[in-house]
């Protein structure tokens, strides 16, 4: 799973990218002008830390998601070009957006635009986005019309990029377009930036944090309940203070700040919802590892994610439940209640499943 993080400068962006992959702001991190950087974030897992404990493996493997900090930009720049076409086409290769969005206040951190307006803000990058897509869609239908021959093939693409193109011209995202599965298939190599499912992230300061109230919060909310974007509300500057913490201090430090869970959670939580992900865990001494499948896939195919020779001599799948695994506290015992199950190649996997495949090649 890829994710770009996105928006204007000075929002709090690159320190959330630090945040989630373990980055400190002195290994210079930081995503300039035109350039852009690559991390990956480890996905907390309760299952995984209890499992790990439970089999004492040589090697534990939580799930990872890789992160593009993008760089920011600023829309008082030059209009002869759209600042999405130039500083957007790293997100392309992602498959979800985060939307970076400030409501802290700070006298040393000016706001790129003078003033803190986070729906403001939105909009912005949602139409810089919007027009690289119209641009994009623009440049393709004029190289197919300036070929020599228009092929049927071409005619179709013509007039699919045309009806996206007018759906994108009354403001409306392409991920909200109405097409077949052959349609999406047919406009999948462009990586349309508004075709990505999209989170807000709106980082806080303390102030904020505490009181739950900070300005422009109905604005910003009605906007992404409009738009269909989760809103996720994070401080980022005190969880990546958390984040250094010894772990005993760390929990005492969250309870007091009233947080329950860690932001990196939070939102790899909130992707993984968006993006219709689950896990499933193999386990065993050498090592416990969860798996990132979509959710719906059947056992055949989620053993492919391990090594397609499993897949291809697939005979079985060894299956419990976490949740009968975590309750009865041994395998031993979850067989002797009859909760251990042999499931066939298409049996859809759940999250949670703790699978042991059984194959021959």
């Amino acid at each position: 799973m890829k994710i770009g993080l996105i928006g204007l400068n000075q929002t709090g962006k690159t320190t959330l990218f630090n945040l989630l992959t373990g980055k400190d702001d002195s290994e210079g991190v930081s995503a300039g002008k035109g350039s852009a950087n690559i991390g990956t974030c480890t996905v907390p897992d309760e299952r995984i830390d209890f499992l790990s404990e439970l089999y004492k493996p040589k090697k534990t493997t939580y799930a990872k998601i890789e992160l593009t900090d993008i760089a920011g930009f600023s829309i008082s720049d030059d209009k002869s070009n759209s600042a999405a076409s130039r500083f957007l086409n790293d997100v392309r290769p992602c498959d979800a957006i985060v939307h970076v969005l400030r409501a802290f206040e700070s006298d040393s951190v000016v706001h790129d635009l003078g003033s803190l307006d986070a729906a403001r803000d939105l909009e912005a990058v949602e139409t810089e986005m919007l027009f690289a897509d119209l641009e994009m869609i623009e440049k393709r239908i004029g190289r197919i019309k300036a070929g020599k021959k228009v092929s049927k093939e071409n005619e179709t693409e013509i007039a699919l990029l045309e009806r996206c193109f007018g759906w994108l011209e009354k403001g409306n995202a392409l991920l909200d377009l109405e097409l077949t599965e052959q349609e999406r298939l047919l406009i999948r190599g462009f990586a349309f930036l508004t075709e990505k499912p999209r989170i807000a992230v709106i980082n806080l300061g303390e102030a904020e944090w505490e009181s739950k109230d900070w300005a422009g919060k109905e604005k910003l909310s009605e906007l992404c309940s409009k738009l269909s974007i989760p809103l996720l509300e994070l401080c980022v500057d005190m969880e990546l203070e958390i984040s250094r913490l010894p772990q005993e201090d760390k929990e005492i430090f969250m309870e007091d700040m009233g947080i329950s869970e860690s932001g990196v959670s939070v939102l790899a939580q909130a992707a993984y919802s968006l993006l219709g992900l689950i896990s499933f865990i193999t386990v065993g001494e050498d090592e416990v590892r969860a798996w990132t499948i979509e959710a719906g896939t059947i056992a055949r195919s989620a053993a492919g994610c391990i090594h397609s020779d499993i897949e291809r001599g697939f005979i079985r799948a060894e299956v419990v439940k976490y949740k009968d695994l975590y309750e009865n506290g041994t395998m031993p015992k979850v067989k002797e209640k009859g909760l251990f199950r042999l499931e066939g190649k298409e049996y859809i996997v759940c999250d949670g499943d703790i699978i042991n495949f059984r194959f021959n090649v």
